[in-house]
């Protein structure tokens, strides 16, 4: 059973954004977010971050940015503790994801590699740091990905509501609970924000489309909607996963040169469709029932790309989670808090029906205070 207490979880995902920072407080396995930051990657690190989507390094920078990152992890959990006016000593564990440089779940050698040296994190903090999550599960015969669904059916299991967890961070993935019943599937829907987040560095030297007022300058040009809509990926059935190592800059760039002249707005409108319908394509095909999707990560506060969701799936209510109490920016890095602390509690915390493996497992490696 998860113990009651204070927990910190971190968590950086594919679109590198920062470190999300969040204080969890646990009372009888529920959680509640007591306080939460984002911590800025230094530019420079996320710079050298960033050039590996789909690239190649050597041991040496690996073992570099290991060290770098395993460095903001920790100076985010004492960032936050000082805000919080929290000793570190009250806090029971720090569950870490960790910065994915590569998600590659299929045979015959699948793999992924989170960085963010976790004892660094441990010895910094003074905090019980529990991190590595993904790959027990590719063990066991699993994708890795996604891990957030068992918190998802913590927080919003519903005994009369069909509901879709929708999180929207560089790639989209969905959690599927039908009323009254568990989860039944969870998966990566494709690419969330990474596409448009590379588009608007790239043209305009912004990390992202701030409420998504760039595409909505522009228009939805049919030939490179069409042929992105393609990718095979798509029509790959659940369990299912995938990352920015696939949906990179590259893998937009090689269709642009099939449909050259496009203005650079009407690329941004053409990549915010591109997302929308094949989050709405996939709910409609594996999870035709649902009743209610709830939606956080960055993607929440996309306000053309929540009003496409809404139009894609007009007999479904397409709403936030702060709906339900729970604040959309801070899901993620709350479940890592909930896994650190089923993970010292013996508890498994993946889903085979969400990851595909044989059978549920103890997650993460844990580096004590």
């Amino acid at each position: 059973m998860i113990r009651d207490g204070l927990y910190i979880g971190l968590m950086s995902g594919t679109s590198m954004d920062g470190v999300d920072a969040a204080l969890v407080r646990f009372r009888r396995g529920r959680p509640k977010l007591l306080q939460g930051l984002v911590h800025p990657w230094p530019e420079a690190l996320v710079g050298r971050l960033r050039a590996l989507s789909g690239g190649s390094t050597t041991l040496t920078e690996l073992g570099e940015l290991d060290h770098l990152c395993g460095l903001a992890f920790a100076e985010a959990a004492q960032r936050l503790l000082q805000e919080a006016g929290v000793e570190p000593g009250t806090v029971t564990a720090i569950g870490s994801h960790g910065q994915t440089l590569r998600h590659q779940p299929r045979p015959p050698t699948p793999f992924t590699l989170q960085i963010g040296d976790p004892n660094l994190i441990a010895q910094l903090t003074g905090i019980t740091t529990v991190a590595d999550f993904r790959r027990r599960d590719m063990a066991a015969g699993g994708q890795g990905a996604p891990l957030v669904p068992r918190f998802h059916q913590v927080l919003f299991a519903h005994e009369k509501r069909n509901r879709v967890i929708l999180n929207i961070g560089g790639i989209a993935n969905v959690t599927v609970l039908p009323a009254g019943q568990g989860v039944v599937a969870a998966f990566d829907t494709g690419p969330g924000n990474c596409l448009m987040d590379g588009w608007s560095r790239l043209q305009r030297n912004l990390p992202f489309d701030e409420d998504g007022t760039w595409a909505a300058t522009g228009q939805v040009a049919q030939p490179l909607l069409e042929r992105l809509l393609q990718d095979p990926f798509y029509d790959t059935p659940p369990p299912r996963s995938t990352g920015t190592e696939h949906f990179s800059p590259a893998y937009l760039e090689e269709r642009l040169e099939a449909c050259p002249g496009l203005a650079p707005e009407d690329v941004q409108a053409t990549l915010l469709a591109l997302t929308a319908q094949t989050i709405a394509g996939a709910i409609r095909r594996w999870a035709p029932a649902t009743e209610e999707v709830l939606v956080c990560g960055g993607g929440r506060h996309n306000r053309p790309l929540m009003d496409a969701l809404a139009d894609a799936l007009p007999a479904t209510g397409v709403k936030g989670t702060e709906s339900e109490g729970v604040d959309p920016d801070w899901m993620e890095a709350m479940a890592f808090a909930w896994l650190a602390a089923a993970t010292l509690a013996g508890e498994p915390g993946n889903l085979p029906a969400a990851t595909g493996a044989r059978h549920e497992v103890v997650l993460g490696a844990i580096h004590p205070a």
